[in-house]
């Protein structure tokens, strides 16, 4: 796998740096979507917004809110490279699901049809991330790619929407397992009990609860599936259930997700970070009637039990210890702070 900057040649090099920029780009308007414009959605219906307790965000969670309509829920896939045909059995995206403007004049409630050009799927268009949000509205799975239709390179478009994931979970178990070392055949070679608990870890290796459905479980799915190519990929999750955004990269796993803070809190902190209370706000909080609210993330690390093992050697499953653990907890500035930096604020352990 050429994952790593260093096993990359000049070209692939300056095609990462493009596509991590436009990553960066484009995790900024999701989060806005998945988590503040919903925050708002209930606020202007009266509905009382439920955050995401501490318990939730801690390894093998299983805590779930009911599903909300008012709660932006999607599935954004975006790969550093064009997804492989091979994969049209597990990824379903065909001519029929093609972003042109005859495929589009089908979708219910979505005039911007009528004034869609070619152009407006390529991500260096200025109104592409209007165009994205515009079909988010009313679709459950986009992909976005380098484009294959093009001679220049380094192009990335929305090319597909209505995008399906159609991959068994007991299959992505088997890939996840035998990359670990767990199994060397098939999933069943230890017998059916171990066969389910390794479906359930694959779960747990995603920060997913076993019972979970829907989105969640098709952006798992599509991450194991795309991650094993050359290019790099992105899925992003964003689920009403769990009131969060999930990122699945080459990075590992994050989920973002709002907090409240009070006015002792946010003088702390802008203490901590050498501002004024004012600053603070303006920088890294969204107003919230009698309080703020901000964007958390929580970044979560592979144990020693859900890497490869060094040896390369099959080894034993051992189901009571956990795959996943987190990490790193932050509090992001907002979406037009950019001058703003990510701070370390341990929301979920602390008191």
């Amino acid at each position: 796998m050429w994952r790593f900057r260093e096993r990359l040649n000049y070209h692939e090099k300056v095609r990462r740096s493009i596509y991590e920029v436009l990553r960066d780009a484009l995790e900024r308007r999701l989060i806005k979507i998945s988590l503040i414009d919903s925050f708002y959605n209930y606020a202007r219906n009266g509905v009382e917004y439920s955050f995401v307790d501490k318990s939730e965000l801690k390894p093998k969670s299983k805590k779930m809110e009911k599903e909300s309509e008012l709660f932006n829920t999607f599935l954004v896939i975006f790969c550093e490279g064009v997804v492989s045909p091979r994969l049209k059995n597990y990824i379903r995206f065909f001519p029929e699901n093609i972003v042109v403007k005859k495929n589009l004049e089908y979708l219910a409630n979505f005039y911007i049809y009528k004034r869609f050009n070619q152009n407006l799927k390529h991500f260096e268009n200025p109104g592409f991330l209007d165009f994205l949000e515009e079909l988010l509205n009313i679709d459950y799975a986009l992909l976005i790619q380098q484009d294959p239709t093009v001679k220049k390179k380094n192009r990335y478009s929305l090319t597909h929407f209505h995008v399906k994931i159609d991959w068994p979970i007991a299959d992505a178990a088997e890939d996840l397992a035998k990359q670990l070392r767990y199994i060397q055949n098939n999933l069943y070679e230890n017998g059916d009990t171990e066969a389910r608990i390794l479906q359930n870890k694959l779960f747990e290796y995603y920060s997913c609860h076993h019972s979970v459905g829907g989105r969640r479980t098709a952006g798992l799915i599509a991450a194991q599936l795309l991650g094993k190519p050359d290019s790099i990929s992105t899925v992003f999750v964003s689920s009403s259930e769990s009131r969060s955004l999930y990122k699945y990269s080459e990075r590992g796993v994050s989920k973002f997700f709002l907090i409240q803070l009070t006015k002792k809190q946010i003088n702390a902190l802008a203490q901590r970070e050498g501002m004024t209370a004012d600053t603070f706000k303006s920088t890294y909080l969204y107003p919230a009637g009698r309080f703020h609210i901000g964007i958390s993330e929580a970044y979560y690390r592979h144990t020693k039990y859900s890497m490869p093992p060094e040896d390369g050697k099959i080894r034993k499953l051992r189901p009571a210890y956990s795959w996943l653990k987190l990490g790193d907890k932050l509090l992001h500035p907002k979406a037009d702070a950019l001058e703003g930096r990510p701070i370390t604020y341990g929301w979920v352990y602390s008191v």
